[in-house]
């Protein structure tokens, strides 16, 4: 029910919108509208109580099929032109009116669905979002960040002298210069300070799932936990019994937050100390409590951050087959250190199935193992799955949310700004997305039809209404643009009929309107045709068990 609630409230919404501007720019340039129906059908009702009304000359309808709308108007239609009410009041026709009034009329569909995100992003930032603060989570072994001397802890302030507000900005200047130097100018504890960073180059996943060049730097937002990997059974942490995969909770009874907050206590304790430890078994979990003796660093008592530890082996997986169990701790793939299920994840996936070798510790043993990475459906977010290189593990839960802060702007001047912006750089995203769907760069089967337009808002509804409203804006814009191409029956297609109108100086003639309305509805068709089958083709495997398992089969 929430599927269908979050999916027919997103969509009413965007087609109400989107033919109210039909309706308004109409009446402003003085075309009678007849009917103006959210949803085809019938009226919604039950005996003689009708969601319909009527005001001067134009029907309002709220009709049972939610998956449309339209607004009628004088004269629009082929078939209608030489209608009685058309003849008494040819001047108030669609067709009666300038070429640019028309447009005006046709334009203002898909305009009033670019400018919806902008209403939506200046209410979201008048309400305020919390959004990731630019401040390092944490640091890979061996990465371009921790060579250049950033540290856990510090705020990014620019790049290349140009503000880093929110973590997102430092994000896509990392990954937008591979192999280039960057300077970063950084907070460390209430005092600035510049630094020289060398971004790395790695195969990476861009904006639409094509693998890329991306810039790589080794840090995260995201806070580790205090989560220990014990790769040598003969350290001093493994003779005292820590496991791989245990949770340090306190530090002489000092509750522990994450990885730093366990580095800074074991740095400032001298002698011996008592760590508080939560060791889970399946569902169980079982407190426990070590003496330590500080004798150095974590890493010289043996203990590192279990950033890559297999929490789960899915059955007849690459990782199965390759012996791979439970609490394996990954330490290195092709011979490079391994700092966050993230990087390693990135390098499974973009390897192209190319043989991985990994070393790994089991039990405070290193082992070696060569792992080949298959074609395995993977939810990609919103619970859309795409076929990704995977070795079938799921990693523990190493990571922590990082700092956030409060993006809030209550000045319209300043909100209003920040929200064309938004728009723009969203619209900017989708029409280079569509390109490369229309090339083949990317896969037409991204498109997606009702079914799976559903189950993306079903999803983002019970994720939160900020994503719920990101999705909205993101269908809104989709609507506004597909709207605008030349395919007779929507609304650019009807431009065009316009313009050549225009240019001819004399209406099209009846049956010519009717062979462009035909081209149009069947252009149409296919393209939902191909959306529908995209939909379908994802969950096929569900419709031949479902078909499996029917009476006599």
């Amino acid at each position: 029910m929430n599927t269908v609630f979050a999916f027919v409230f997103l969509l009413s919404v965007l087609i109400f919108v989107h033919e109210l501007g039909h309706f308004m720019v109409a009446k402003a340039c003085g075309v009678r509208v007849l009917k103006f129906s959210l949803g085809f059908g019938p009226p919604i009702g039950i005996g003689r109580f009708r969601l319909r009304w009527k005001r001067g000359h134009t029907e309002y309808v709220i009709a049972w099929f939610p998956l449309g709308g339209f607004v009628k108007m004088l004269g629009e239609s082929p078939d209608e032109i030489e209608n009685e009410e058309a003849l008494a009041s040819p001047s108030e026709t669609l067709n009666a009116k300038p070429l640019w009034q028309k447009l005006a009329v046709v334009f203002a569909g898909p305009a009033m669905n670019l400018i919806l995100p902008i209403f939506v992003f200046v209410g979201t930032l008048y309400i305020g979002l919390p959004r990731p603060a630019p401040v390092i989570g944490m640091i890979e072994i061996g990465s371009p960040a921790q060579q250049a001397g950033l540290r856990t802890g510090d705020r990014i302030v620019a790049i290349d002298g140009e503000p880093t507000d929110w973590w997102g900005d430092v994000e896509d200047q990392v990954r937008t210069h591979p192999g280039e130097h960057l300077e970063f100018a950084i907070d460390r504890g209430g005092e600035r300070s510049a630094l020289e960073l060398a971004v790395d180059k790695r195969s990476g996943f861009d904006a639409f799932g094509s693998v890329a060049e991306m810039g790589w730097a080794g840090f995260g937002h995201a806070r580790l936990r205090a989560l220990l990997g014990i790769p040598d059974a003969d350290s001093a942490a493994g003779m005292l019994g820590l496991r791989s995969g245990d949770l340090v909770t306190a530090v002489n009874g000092e509750e522990i937050e994450d990885w730093l907050a366990f580095e800074n206590a074991i740095t400032a304790a001298t002698g011996e100390v008592m760590l508080d430890v939560t060791r889970s078994r399946g569902e169980v979990e079982e407190s426990l409590q070590f003496e330590l003796r500080i004798a150095g660093a974590l890493a010289s008592l043996g203990m590192v951050p279990a950033s890559v530890l297999v929490a789960a082996v899915e059955p007849d997986s690459p990782a199965a087959s390759s012996g791979f169990r439970e609490g394996d701790l990954i330490l290195e793939v092709n011979g490079a250190p391994v700092g966050s299920f993230g990087s390693f994840a990135e390098v499974v996936r973009t390897g192209g199935g190319d043989p991985l070798e990994l070393l790994f510790a089991r039990d405070g043993e290193a082992l070696e193992a060569s792992v080949t990475p298959e074609l395995i459906p993977t939810d990609i977010g919103l619970g859309i799955e795409e076929p990704r290189y995977r070795i079938g593990i799921r990693g523990a839960e190493a990571l922590s949310v990082g700092a956030t802060a409060l993006d809030r702007e209550r000045n319209l001047l300043v909100s209003l700004p920040r929200a064309i912006g938004l728009t723009t750089d969203m619209t900017r995203t989708f029409l280079q997305g569509f390109g490369k769907i229309v090339t083949g760069e990317v896969s037409r089967k991204n498109l997606a039809g009702p079914i799976g337009i559903a189950e993306i808002a079903g999803n983002a509804f019970e994720r939160g209404w900020e994503t719920y409203l990101s999705i909205l804006v993101l269908i809104s814009i989709n609507l506004a643009i597909l709207n605008l191409l030349p395919i007779p029956i929507l609304d650019g297609g009807q431009a065009m009929l316009f313009l050549i109108e225009g240019v001819k100086r004399s209406p099209l003639s009846l049956r010519s309107r009717e062979i462009f309305q035909s081209i149009g509805l069947t252009m149409l068709a296919m393209l939902m045709a191909l959306a529908f089958w995209n939909d379908i083709s994802r969950h096929w495997s569900k419709v031949v068990d479902w078909l499996r398992s029917g009476p006599g089969l």
